[in-house]
């Protein structure tokens, strides 16, 4: 199978760009090799997202364009929309395989199916309640930063969420494996680790006395990175000892992401979201109070079923008032199947995207306010990406800087004053 080649098409969050990086190293040692373009592909692959009815539009749009551009390629659809509509994915035409949200350690196999015996199509779609262990899937070493998947699922079943149907209850990795995968991320040279995962904060929860403290000690330990960053976290599982170490250990980035939803008390109820706006602001003002320079990032969900002018009145004032550096906005989307899709008082979509548009200006100015903190002070990136003669990096506190290419090597630490805001960052000057 050495002279097929393969390419990928991903859409959603950092779990699946994760997943797809290490599905891409399983067809690489294999002996497949990529294609530059999805015409030139053997197999093409469309990792599909179903967070939102837009993701899901998407994803069956993604998939009709691979069918029509290659027809003649084996097409591979995965993730969570496969998951979520199955009989939906298997009525487009030109797909092959369809694979969920397990099995994706064996889409190697089920490719060698499929070319061995074209026009017969693979459904590999199974229950998610059936899922007990974490899907062992390797590193793609490639890029500046290293996502580490540390855990999958999610127990919470938010009244508006699709997610736990489509990944199944949490699975955590143990800290054996993450300890392996540690040391393969040092040995490859990476300077910043992202613990990533469907719902990090819960990581522990099926195994016996062990937590999110427990995985962050032991990447810290066996990968000793420059620095480590937190993927999302639920607000109600920041502990005090996780805080702890967000204050003494200068490895662990000052950035978090803490999801809000709602500063209404009310509407958070209705979206059986586990906490109060007290408890939130009280937790921000510990954070601001114990990490200097913190960044802390949200989700916002606006025109959720039910939601008043007050009820969206009181988010405003709720989100204007908290240390937030950026906050992403998102229409409330209905996914089949949720308690909240079949909710009385649902939000007309022109009045949805009237109150993003009002929260996204907050957030734009939030993002500006905070940004324009480190207006002549000296910070610290990795340099990611150079395009145009400027390079790009992301500080510790998640700002990105942008800085004229002077010869940088990718992957470098690189000092910079910072002179001015630019683009969705700053831009400053190379000084050492």
């Amino acid at each position: 199978m050495s002279s097929c080649k393969f390419f990928f098409r991903t859409l959603g969050c950092k779990v699946n760009q994760y997943e797809t990086e290490a599905m891409q190293k399983l067809f690489e040692a294999a002996g497949y090799t990529a294609a530059e373009e999805i015409s030139a592909a053997d197999i093409v692959v469309v990792n599909t997202c179903t967070v939102t009815a837009v993701s899901s539009q998407k994803s069956r749009q993604m998939i009709r364009h691979a069918a029509g551009v290659n027809p003649n390629a084996v097409l591979v659809v995965v993730g969570c929309y496969a998951q979520s509509e199955p009989r939906v994915v298997e009525k487009i035409s030109g797909v092959d395989v369809i694979i969920g949200t397990k099995d994706r350690a064996r889409i190697v196999e089920l490719v060698g199916q499929a070319l061995a015996n074209r026009g017969e199509k693979i459904f590999r779609v199974g229950n998610v309640d059936d899922i007990r262990t974490f899907e062992e899937l390797p590193h793609a070493p490639h890029r500046t930063r290293a996502f580490l998947k540390i855990e999958d699922g999610c127990n919470n079943f938010c009244a508006y969420c699709i997610i736990p149907h489509v990944r199944g209850r949490v699975r955590s990795r143990s800290l054996e494996s993450i300890r392996a995968e540690c040391l393969a991320l040092k040995a490859a040279g990476y300077k910043e680790i992202v613990l990533t995962g469907i719902h990090i904060g819960a990581y522990g929860r099926d195994l016996k006395g062990v937590t999110l403290v427990d995985a962050v000690k032991t990447v810290l330990d066996a990968a000793n990175p420059l620095r480590l960053r937190l993927g999302s976290i639920e607000s109600a599982e920041m502990t005090d000892e996780l805080i702890a170490l967000l204050k003494t250990d200068v490895r662990l980035c000052n950035h978090v992401h803490l999801p809000l939803q709602s500063g209404s008390d009310e509407i958070l109820r209705a979206m059986r979201r586990p906490y109060t706006t007290k408890n939130f602001s009280e937790l921000t003002a510990r954070l601001v109070d114990a990490v200097p320079e913190i960044s802390i990032g949200t989700d916002l969900i606006v025109g959720f079923p039910g939601e008043t002018d007050e009820n969206f009145s009181e988010t405003l004032d709720f989100i204007s008032k908290q240390p937030f550096s950026k906050i992403h906005v998102f229409p409330y989307s209905a996914r089949p199947g949720t308690p909240a899709a079949s909710m009385p008082n649902q939000i007309p979509p022109p009045l949805k995207k009237s109150r993003a548009a009002d929260a996204l200006t907050i957030s734009r100015l939030k993002a500006k306010i905070f940004s324009k903190r480190l207006i002549g002070r000296t910070v610290e990136i990795i340099a990611e990406t150079s395009e145009r003669g400027i390079v790009d990096g992301l500080t510790k506190n998640y700002v990105r800087v942008y800085v004229p290419d002077d010869g940088i090597e990718l992957g470098a630490v690189v000092t910079v004053r910072v002179e001015k805001i630019f683009r969705d960052g700053v831009f400053g000057i190379h000084i050492a």
